[in-house]
């Protein structure tokens, strides 16, 4: 029980690790704009961050629970995963590069089954799709980014740039406020699933072969709760390159990207697919900012940013499959 409960607490020091890293997420493009100060912006998205729960069913937690086969799940391999997820975190967010928490815990949980029992310990589908979607989540963020803001200027184009953003400084509050519930009800539902995972490894949850385990309540609140705290703490070495160093966003860019980063994380989550919100927000914010010119986007750090996109799975892989090695080697059981 012991190592149940020190797993669980180490799941959700990964939760608040997520929050202060993935903050930037929520915050960046309303910080950016100086529609809210970063003060107020952290506690607006750390509200809506928790009060997540509410709007979505626990799909994404339950196909993560599911990721690797029971039979070979155990404390110290869901241990292995979580440190792994957090060496990374910390790297990415020391170097402060947006990279994606959840990519980075999906990755530390392959490192560490794929060392205990090979490929075949994988849920095949459930990485599928997240490989799929490390593509479609960005390219639908920046389509809809583009789309949006092309809309927006073919209606308000003819108003004073002055009247513009005062209205967009209003309507930004709204759409930061449902990219934070997007962002919430998918990344905090992954750690849910770690720590499903770790009760049914401790046989406290059980689930019919291939099917999702029912996530208990206090599991969701708990991560919610350590999400949200974590985006009280800030991020903001990312919030820099999010919402400064990609492009140069007005209010109505920074409502464009949120709008469509909010749009494609509901679906997403409604699908039950873990997705990047990182990956999504950084597609909106480009698509966004490319509609007036091409070269308002600095592709030369967005190219930085992919680069640790596609480190990110392997890295925190090789981390976790390490971690795991020493722990057996240390004589704990496998």
């Amino acid at each position: 029980m012991e190592a149940l409960v020190a797993i669980i607490a180490l799941a959700l020091i990964f939760d608040y690790i997520n929050g202060f890293h993935d903050a930037a997420n929520s915050i960046a493009t309303v910080v950016s704009t100086r529609v809210l100060s970063p003060t107020t912006a952290v506690a607006w998205a750390a509200f809506f961050n928790f009060v997540a729960f509410l709007f979505f069913d626990a799909h994404v937690a339950g196909n993560i629970a599911k990721g690797v086969d029971p039979a070979v799940t155990s404390l110290t391999l869901v241990g292995a995963g979580l440190v792994g997820a957090i060496i990374w975190d910390l790297l990415t967010w020391w170097l402060a590069l947006p990279t994606s928490s959840s990519h980075a815990l999906l990755g530390g949980l392959a490192g560490a089954a794929i060392v205990k029992a090979g490929f075949g310990a994988l849920d095949q589908s459930l990485f599928l799709k997240t490989a799929v979607f490390i593509v479609i989540a960005p390219t639908l963020g920046l389509v809809l980014g583009a789309l949006l803001m092309q809309v927006v200027m073919s209606l308000f184009g003819r108003f004073s740039q002055s009247l513009v953003d005062k209205y967009f400084r209003r309507a930004q509050l709204v759409s930061a406020a449902l990219y934070s519930i997007g962002h919430g009800g998918n990344d905090a539902q992954k750690t849910a699933g770690i720590i499903a995972a770790a009760l049914m490894a401790a046989g406290q949850l059980h689930a019919a072969p291939g099917q999702r385990p029912d996530v208990p309540v206090w599991v969701i609140l708990a991560c919610h709760a350590a999400m949200g705290l974590g985006t009280l703490s800030g991020g903001w070495r990312i919030v820099r390159t999010m919402g400064m160093r990609i492009t140069k966003l007005a209010p109505v860019g920074g409502f464009c990207a949120e709008t469509s980063g909010a749009i494609t994380l509901f679906m997403a989550t409604g699908f039950g697919i873990p997705v990047s919100t990182t990956h999504t927000i950084t597609g909106s914010i480009m698509g966004a900012g490319s509609v007036r010119k091409l070269s308002a986007v600095r592709w030369g750090v967005a190219g930085r940013i992919v680069w640790a996109w596609v480190l990110t799975i392997p890295g925190s892989a090789l981390i976790s499959a390490l971690t795991y090695e020493l722990a057996v080697l240390l004589g704990v059981p496998p």
